[in-house]
């Protein structure tokens, strides 16, 4: 009986997700007078559910007729998961590349609000190795590709993002002050990868590096991860330029065009786009 209990949907929660879906096959904007036989409650009731849903952004209520349509809350997480789909695509031959270089767990991850959010990974074949898996979510301040996607962010826009109080503690070298976060990200522009060195999980490793799109903002992030043992301090420079590569490989197929190498008045990371538009952390 317990589990009966347990497992009983919210019906506040399922009433709001069946109006949606009801606003949603109308394929037009709706009333409430069509919303509220499809709920069987009172006008009232149907109001403040699909108020709420407005005010979240899921429903918009056109300003004369008063009708109801889908809001862009809505449209942008369609647009994220089509984006996401599509980077799968684009990626499958980098993300097989980078696997078979290097034989380690690789990644594919996008930033979702305040974590960074696997969306492919290859295992590795080795009898030892660092598990994985396509919709896991990780933290950014302290996981390899966490900080990839956080690298053009200073220290104002970490405090936009995360927040001012202390980072959560996950072993005794996680990072948990923003000051330091930042110094990360800087180290990250500089040398083009991150490094996660057992902050997020004892034992393991990390290597990534930002996939920037056709404007230089970063959208993605690709990197490996390793038992220690295996990916020695020592390694980290050459398994960063490998991933660096494959991250900048599928950047290509994404429009980005990486600036010339000529004066080094700034790290690469750091030299000026085409665009007079500074990079931004978004």
């Amino acid at each position: 009986m317990s589990q009966n209990r347990s497992t009983r949907p919210i019906q506040s929660l399922e009433r709001g997700l069946v109006l949606l879906e009801a606003v949603a096959d109308a394929g037009r904007p709706v009333s409430l007078a069509d919303l509220t036989p499809v709920l069987g409650l009172d006008r009232s009731s149907v109001f403040r559910l699909a108020n709420t849903l407005r005010l979240r952004g899921f429903l918009i209520q056109l300003p004369e007729s008063k009708q109801y349509a889908l809001g862009s809350t809505i449209w942008r997480l369609a647009n994220r998961l089509a984006f996401g789909n599509a980077l799968v695509e684009l990626a499958r031959e980098p993300v097989n590349s980078l696997a078979g270089q290097t034989g380690e767990t690789t990644h594919l991850a996008i930033r979702v609000n305040r974590e960074a959010v696997l969306i492919d990974h290859r295992l590795t074949k080795r009898a030892v190795g660092v598990a994985g898996g396509a919709g896991r979510s990780v933290p950014l301040h302290c996981t390899g590709v966490g900080r990839a996607l956080l690298a053009d962010c200073d220290h104002e826009h970490l405090i936009g993002l995360l927040g001012d109080a202390p980072l959560a503690r996950f072993t005794r070298r996680t990072i948990t002050r923003l000051d330091d976060l930042a110094d990360e990200c800087r180290r990250v522009r500089e040398r083009g990868f991150a490094i996660d060195d057992e902050e997020h999980d004892d034992g393991v490793r990390c290597v990534a590096a930002p996939v920037r799109d056709a404007g230089g903002q970063i959208v993605a992030a690709m990197g490996i991860s390793a038992p220690v043992a295996r990916l020695a301090r020592d390694r980290l420079p050459a398994v960063g330029k490998t991933v660096m590569a494959a991250a900048a490989d599928l950047g290509e197929r994404l429009g980005y065009a990486a600036p010339r190498r000529g004066k080094r008045t700034a790290p690469k990371a750091l030299a000026p786009r085409r665009s007079s538009r500074r990079r931004r952390c978004r």
